[in-house]
């Protein structure tokens, strides 16, 4: 008997217990003859038609900058600009072939610049106003892409084990890569939520891929999530099955119970059958 094999996407976002705005906004969506969009913290976001029979998966979170008037906006306004973005230059996504897969992924880090420009006319900050975390993967099976700004997060959990496949953009580990700090000392140093890139004020993407199999499960989050819940704990969240709505509604749960003192936004994406 075969098993069905199917992608469950979810997303959710949630104010915390101390902060009195959300200044995290999230996307979901699937592109087939046109964009579905079940989950969205935006409030009114276009679709668009021309899509074909296949199907891509995108998960976008953005954390807006706290402390700066217009993080809430800037984060909106950075999804709204990178699905604007993708769905009116790259409406082939969905057929991306090997030949073809270094001019996607430029298009991909094109998509970033266009969201960092939008932003800053938006509000015509020249690199001193609202700014925003971004990070996204579409997911075209086998082939995960992402695009990386700031220190919202990107975990693979494959064949039990968890791995972040981002990297923090703060200026701790700016330090520790250009040696000017050991590992140790970054970590006393106050600098690991100081961002040393955003959209809106430095952007510098990270640009990647991954190669998913079955079972695998993605998940995006804001670090309202990983400031309360550890990697471990994550892993076993994500490990206990269930839907992906069910696995959201447990994370956001867990960073709750453990104090909450950040938004906190998760997207996850399970690959279930094998």
């Amino acid at each position: 008997m075969t098993r069905e094999r199917f992608i469950d996407t979810f997303g959710m976002t949630h104010v915390g217990k101390v902060r009195r705005t959300n200044e995290d906004q999230f996307l979901v969506a699937c592109l087939r003859r046109s964009m579905e969009i079940p989950y969205t913290s935006i409030e009114t976001v276009r679709t668009f038609e021309g899509f074909g029979e296949s199907e891509a998966h995108i998960f976008v979170v953005a954390d807006g900058v706290g402390g700066v008037p217009g993080g809430y906006y800037a984060s909106g306004t950075a999804v709204q600009a990178l699905i604007d973005y993708i769905t009116n230059t790259l409406h082939c996504c969905y057929r991306v072939d090997v030949d073809g897969e270094h001019d996607f992924i430029d298009q991909l880090e094109k998509a970033v610049f266009h969201t960092h420009d939008r932003v800053q006319q938006e509000y015509g900050s020249k690199g001193r106003g609202p700014a925003t975390t971004l990070t996204m993967v579409i997911l075209i099976w086998p082939r995960a892409y992402m695009v990386h700004v700031g220190d919202s997060r990107g975990y693979h959990l494959h064949r039990g084990r968890l791995r972040q496949f981002t990297r923090d953009q703060t200026m701790s580990e700016l330090m520790v890569d250009e040696g000017v700090m050991s590992e140790s000392e970054a970590r006393d140093s106050g600098l690991d939520h100081v961002l040393a890139s955003a959209i809106g004020v430095d952007a510098k993407p990270s640009i990647g891929l991954l190669d998913l199999e079955w079972g695998d499960t993605l998940l995006l989050c804001t670090d309202g999530l990983t400031k309360h819940v550890t990697d471990v704990a994550i892993s076993e969240i994500l490990q206990r099955g269930g839907s992906a709505e069910e696995v959201c509604r447990e994370l956001v749960n867990t960073a709750l119970d453990r104090g909450g003192r950040d938004n906190i936004t998760v997207a996850v994406g399970k690959a279930h059958g094998n």
